[in-house]
This record gives structure tokens, sequence and C-alpha cells, in this order.
């Protein structure tokens, strides 16, 4: 039985680390996602910058300047709605991907704690099936927590992605009535 323990031991030190690499790994891909979204962003900027300054030398007349400043708007913001919704996208891709991971180590969670408790059942006296009962009642428990957790949680994200859409369209709409006037 010693044998067992410590492979069950050498098998959850595995898993915790295939774990603690696989958030790693995602943690890195995020970083990098968001790094290239960045570099490109700066040079976007930069790019802007000099055509938009190019625009501004070449101006003659007041009314130039007026129709230049509002062309100038709804490029600008349609940009930096763009670079929100890419940034969020990218947080939301790593928070499901940690969630996955979570969900699996549950999942392995529970399976071991049902094979314990049916282990503990075999091996334990005539009369105990009363605290097998109730460590089934607390597995079972711990499931529908865990579920309604995982609902709460898919309920706040789609209620974050309809704010972000809204706010998208919105920023948008006010990006395109402004450059109108």
């Amino acid at each position: 039985m010693s044998a067992l323990n410590n492979e069950q031991v050498l098998s959850a030190n595995k898993a915790a680390i295939d774990t603690l690499l696989s958030v790693a790994n995602t943690a890195l891909a995020t970083a990098e996602s968001l790094a290239a979204l960045n570099l490109g962003a700066a040079r976007d900027a930069i790019q802007d910058s000099a055509k938009n300054a190019k625009a501004v030398m070449g101006l003659k007349t007041p009314q130039e300047a007026a129709s230049l400043n509002a062309s100038l708007g709804q490029p600008a913001a349609e940009k930096a709605v763009a670079y929100s919704r890419a940034v969020y996208e990218i947080s939301t891709g790593a928070a499901q991907e940690v969630a996955k991971l979570v969900q699996a180590q549950f999942a392995e969670l529970n399976k071991a704690a049902q094979e314990l408790a049916e282990k503990t059942a075999k091996a334990s006296p005539f009369g105990s099936d009363v605290a097998l009962a109730a460590v089934k009642q607390a597995v079972n428990a711990a499931n529908s927590a865990f579920d309604n957790l995982n609902k709460a949680a898919k309920q706040a994200a789609e209620f974050t992605e309809a704010g972000v859409s809204a706010a998208t369209s919105a920023a948008v709409k006010a990006a395109g009535s402004k450059a109108k006037k």
C-alpha cells in the first residue's frame, strides 16, 4: 500500500507541474499577444501622427482646418475602440484557458474523492453507511457549488461582452456624429 501511496503522490506532483506549466504558457502567450498588439498600436500611432502633421502643414484656410479636425476624430475613435476590444478578447481568452485548467483539476479532485469514498466504503465495518453517505453528500454539494460558480462566471462574461459591444457601438456612433458636424 505504501508503493501505491508513493505512486499517487508522484502522479499528483506531475499533474500539479503540468498544470503550472500550462498556466505559465497561457500567461506567456497572453503577454506575447498583448506586446504584439501594443507594438502594432504604437507603430500605427506614429504613422498616423506623421500623416496628420503633414496634413496640418498643408492647410491654407480655417475651413480646411475645421474639416481636417472633423475627419481625424472618427478614425482615431475607431482605432481606440478596436484596440480596447482586442485587449478584452486577449484577456478573456486567457481567462477561459485558466478556467478550463481549473475545471480539469476540479474534475480530477472530484474523481479522486469519489474513488476514496468507494475504497473507504469497501474497507469500512458494517454500519458505516451513514459516514459514507455524508462523504458522498459533501462531494455532491461541492460539485453543485462548482457548477453554480461556473454558471455565474459564464453569465458575468456574457453580460460583460454585451456591455463591451454596446460601448463599442456607442463610441463609434459618437465619433461618427462628431465628424459629421
